[in-house]
């Protein structure tokens, strides 16, 4: 087991640190980057990974005399008249400190604390990015746990909430402990006890499912260090009997009257038991927990244990055995691992935010028992549930249902926070520890539920879908750097085969000169060296034949024109999807794949972007084809629209915008937006829509409700905007001022998959577009 874990300086397992990106060196694991594209990561634009922003204005003298002196007096003195409004003025509510001294960072082992700080910043994105919580990382030089705690416990009037982060063993325990007792602020160590409510939750399960009684249950946990030790106690807590859970570490079993490599926190869980190793306590077990190391469990014992075992093999990277290697000795086994190329993924992500996110809203003064064990059950029953419909996506359709292969839901479960961090809050409350209950439970989930951030969500969705089928991408500008560079990152993160346009010399010179190693799974086609030109030329020709094109002339655009030659491609089946625009303007290449690829049939082609400010997605269109749209294009781009919002996991709630709201000011502009109701109105569609209005009406709830006629249900998510030119000018206008993201434009509605990049993309935005495009946005 690592050496972290028996109390040394030493490496430690870590779950919530299993997303895509983190720490490339680990067996059995392709990485999905280079170092030094991590490092380009970290250090592009502002270094690190995260900004203070402010969240009132401050542009002019009255903001900021009411933001610093002298307005600032006012609420100085009503905290110091009553502590409590602190939460009312200040951002400590929705605060988190992230504190770590560096002396057990992820697998790598006592790097020191400034060494830390990069992951200290991820855990805080995380934070954000899950939970919408605040989150400063700090980190503490020094191993002595007593100084750590002094240094520490000082800092409660800044924050809602401590997060300890990789501490090793036995400090953690001391320096958790210590701190829970000095500070009236939730504190904890998501080592510890994140790893123990995802597992707890899983395990619930697991006994639903093998028909299992918790009271006698027989438990086996391989590992006595921090994890390990969180897991017993959680379990205990739960109903496991102490003498039906079998402590096990480097030397055996952990059993009264043993004085080896003990200490306070190992005698605690000491069982009466004649087992000395590991090997004699898996007989006849029904379950096994492994916060150990690679292949600590062998076949054999495994092959020793209950009917309908369960093995949670929780060990990162490599885990104490392998699914494939159970599955080898018996077919009655339900496994989970801390890997997300397995199912039942123990992932520390599923917990800590949404556990903090419901102690914060109740100003919780500590995080209990009851707690976590409300965070395990919530979890555990969620995963009971129906799937919606953007879990399903991720599962390319098939929608996983309760069972072996899924007892823990997927961190990208839109549920997860209204219902994990509602069960804690109510935990607080039951438990006497929250400062301000709640109202109403169903009013704070609605309330969570609209706070939630969708949009990485959605790319997640969009990238597990192609993962899961992976398609042959055209990169039609293989030639540039950027694009190389984009193909490489395709394949490696598994998404499928990337092709490359262009001249095999010029390409493998390139990628030498730049250190991009073109791997396998990257294909090379030459346009005038192709076998398929004389089937690309037929085609285009029969295409284009009536419009001016001889067949020359199509057989020049084949062997000289890579978007032609690209589109042919898609347009024949030789690959799935296209991405271009690196090297020409928008409307240029889209005139180009125009001229290969044709609309879908009863469909409309337009563009949409996505654009994403402050924890809300708005797609607009249409941003790409139509400038100055008729009343009946209007209709049909709100379709096209609804659809892709559908396809992207959301409910459509589509406002066709004017500068006019409901006929005020009259507008001979604004009728066609009228009319386009209309027509919508006749053709009966299946989403909610309406217009024309403001887009203050359509995004601002409170000033919709002055149009209580209105028929949208809640704030716009699709806005048809009444010109192609006040969609692109806002859009881009949105995406420099800055505080949004734009991913666009989409091109949607065409009879194959084709995206194209606006020029001078970056490699991973460009990645972002293929992706799409193999998703089927566009086709």
């Amino acid at each position: 087991m690592p050496a972290g874990c028996e109390g040394q300086p030493g490496p430690k397992d870590k779950r919530e640190k299993t997303m895509p990106g983190e720490f490339d060196k680990r067996p059995h694991t392709r990485p999905t980057f280079t170092d030094q594209e991590a490092l380009d990561f970290h250090a592009r634009g502002k270094p690190g990974k995260l900004e203070i922003v402010p969240t009132k204005p401050m542009a002019t003298q009255r903001d900021l005399s009411l933001a610093y002196s002298p307005g600032v007096a006012v609420p100085v003195k009503a905290i110091a008249a009553d502590p409590a409004t602190a939460y009312d003025y200040t951002a400590r509510g929705n605060m988190v400190a992230v504190i770590s001294n560096g002396t057990a960072i992820l697998g790598l082992g006592n790097l020191g604390a400034l060494a830390s700080k990069p992951v200290m910043e991820g855990k805080s994105v995380l934070f954000k990015r899950f939970a919408d919580i605040d989150s400063i990382d700090l980190e503490v030089d020094t191993e002595d746990a007593d100084a750590f705690i002094n240094a520490v416990r000082y800092l409660g009037p800044s924050f809602g909430g401590i997060n300890l982060e990789d501490i090793k063993a036995p400090e953690c325990f001391i320096i958790e402990q210590r701190l829970k007792e000095l500070m009236d602020i939730p504190v904890f160590h998501d080592d510890q006890h994140g790893t123990a409510i995802i597992a707890a939750a899983g395990l619930l399960n697991a006994l639903e499912i093998t028909g299992r009684d918790i009271h006698s249950t027989r438990l086996v946990v391989n590992g006595a260090g921090a994890a390990g030790i969180a897991c017993v106690e959680l379990l205990k807590a739960m109903g496991f009997k102490p003498e039906n859970v079998m402590l096990c570490d480097t030397k055996g079993v952990i059993y009264q009257g043993r004085t080896e490599g003990m200490n306070q926190w190992k005698s605690a869980h000491a069982v009466p038991s004649k087992s000395r190793s590991l090997a004699d306590a898996m007989k006849g077990a029904d379950a096994f927990f492994g916060l150990s190391q690679k292949g600590a469990l062998t076949k054999e014992m495994v092959a020793s244990m209950a009917d309908n075992p369960i093995i949670f093999a929780m060990a990162n990277p490599d885990p104490e055995i392998l699914p494939e290697e159970v599955a080898a000795i018996r077919q009655d086994a339900i496994m989970a691992t801390g890997r997300s190329d397995y199912p039942n993924q123990v992932n520390n992500v599923l917990g800590f935010p949404y556990l903090f996110r419901g102690a914060l809203d109740v100003q919780a003064s500590a995080i209990t028992m009851e707690m976590k064990i409300a965070a395990a059950e919530a979890l555990a029953q969620l995963a009971r549930e129906d799937v919606p419909d953007e879990v399903a996506a991720a599962y390319a359709g098939s929608r996983p249902r309760f069972g072996r292969d899924y007892i823990i839901p997927v961190p990208f479960d839109p549920r997860l926070m209204a219902r994990i961090s509602s069960a804690v809050a109510v935990a607080a409350m039951e438990t006497g520890v929250a400062r301000k209950p709640l109202k109403s439970r169903q009013d704070y989930e609605r309330a969570l539920s609209a706070r939630r951030d969708p949009v990485a969500g959605v790319l997640a969705r969009v990238f597990e879908q192609v993962r899961r089928r992976p398609k042959r991408v055209v990169f039609a500008e293989g030639e540039e750097e950027a694009v190389m560079r984009a193909a490489v990152s395709f394949v490696t993160q598994d998404l499928g085969t990337a092709i490359l346009v262009g001249r095999e010399d010029r390409i493998q010179q390139t990628a030498a000169a730049n250190g991009i190693d073109l791997k396998e799974g990257i294909e090379i086609h030459n346009a005038r060296l192709s076998t398929r030109n004389a089937a690309y030329t037929q085609f285009l020709y029969e295409k284009l034949q009536r419009n001016g094109y001889l067949q020359r002339d199509c057989q020049r655009l084949i062997n000289n024109d890579r978007n032609t030659f690209a589109a042919s491609m898609v347009a024949l089946g030789d690959a799935d999807a296209m991405v271009t625009g690196v090297t020409r303007n928008y409307s240029a290449a889209l005139s180009e794949i125009r001229r290969v690829v044709s609309d879908k049939p009863g469909h409309r082609a337009i563009g949409v972007s996505l654009v994403i400010a402050r924890g809300r997605t708005v797609m607009v269109a249409d941003t790409a084809i139509h400038e100055m749209p008729t009343a009946e294009e209007l209709a049909d781009i709100a379709v096209e629209a609804a659809g892709a919002a559908r396809r992207l996991g959301s409910i459509p709630r589509v406002a066709l915008l004017a500068f006019s709201t409901f006929g005020n000011p009259e507008s001979e502009r604004s009728e066609r937006v009228r009319e386009a109701v209309q027509i919508l109105d006749r053709r009966r569609v299946d989403f909610e829509y309406d217009g024309e209005m403001g887009a203050d009406v359509a995004l601002n709830p409170e000033i919709m409700a002055a149009y209580p006629f209105c028929r949208l249900s809640g704030p716009a998510n699709v806005l048809v905007m009444p010109a192609f030119h006040s969609a692109a000018i806002a859009t881009k206008m949105l995406q420099e001022l800055g505080g949004s993201t734009v991913i666009g434009p989409l091109i949607i509605g065409l009879d194959r998959a084709v995206q194209i990049a606006p020029i001078n993309v970056r490699d991973s935005d460009l990645v972002n577009m293929a992706t799409l495009a193999a998703f089927g946005i566009g086709g």
